[in-house]
């Protein structure tokens, strides 16, 4: 595996120690910060990150401070959450956080979640051609959307979606099938994780996020992309 360069930003020793130890071990180089303040000064002299694992309740400046940031140098994100903060989960994903992991979690657990997304991320490799589905044109070697000729900013986890939706135009796919084609087999969450990103990307590509035509629902089972 290439060697990929990992931002954690944990307040918690032990679990920041756990983490590095782990993923070092996987074969990553890992920086480490354990408050937001100082993630944001160190961030103003290195960005060159290719993930970034976020504890969402940081002193200072918190996980929801930060997203912004690393967002704005295209880090993608997984957050660290508490097991019962479902509001957090989501409010993460839908500010742009690629995926989320609750603790307590098992170092093993999180290590497959950072090896899926890095291999989604462009760790795998680099297809060449389009996809070119009026009004959207999909260019799957700089893994790039356009609208009617307009550059749409996505995710990894949302280029993902949309590449999977425009490979099958008019197909019923249930959300388990969305969960192993865009998060793989090994992946742990749950199956919300794809309704939240699929409202993501709806705010996105629709005209009318509240009356979608592009990525339609079907009822009690999943999604359809519609053109």
């Amino acid at each position: 595996m290439a060697e990929n360069r990992l931002l954690i930003i944990e307040d918690d020793k032990a679990i920041a120690k756990a983490l590095t130890m782990n993923l070092e071990l996987a074969g990553y180089i890992v920086t480490h910060y354990d408050d937001g303040g100082q993630a944001l000064d160190g961030l103003k002299q290195d960005h060159s990150f290719d993930l970034a694992l976020l504890d969402m309740m940081l002193p200072g400046v918190d996980g929801f401070g930060l997203l912004p940031v690393l967002g704005s140098y295209g880090i993608p994100v997984i957050c660290l959450t508490a097991l019962t903060d479902t509001q957090s989960e989501i409010q993460g994903l839908r500010e742009g956080a690629e995926d989320y992991v609750t603790k307590p979690f098992s170092p093993a657990e999180l290590t497959a979640r950072v090896d899926a997304l890095m291999r989604r991320s462009g760790g795998a490799a680099v297809e060449a051609g389009e996809i070119n589905q009026p009004p959207f044109l999909l260019n799957t070697r700089n893994r790039t959307l356009e609208k009617n000729g307009q550059r749409i900013k996505l995710t990894q986890v949302e280029y993902a979606i949309m590449k999977m939706f425009m490979e099958n135009p008019g197909k019923a796919l249930s959300r388990e099938e969305i969960l192993d084609m865009v998060w793989g087999h090994d992946y742990f969450g749950e199956l919300k994780i794809v309704d939240v990103n699929i409202r993501r990307l709806r705010l996105k590509i629709e005209d009318n996020a509240t009356n979608p035509t592009f990525i339609t629902t079907i009822w009690g089972f999943g999604y359809k992309w519609g053109l």
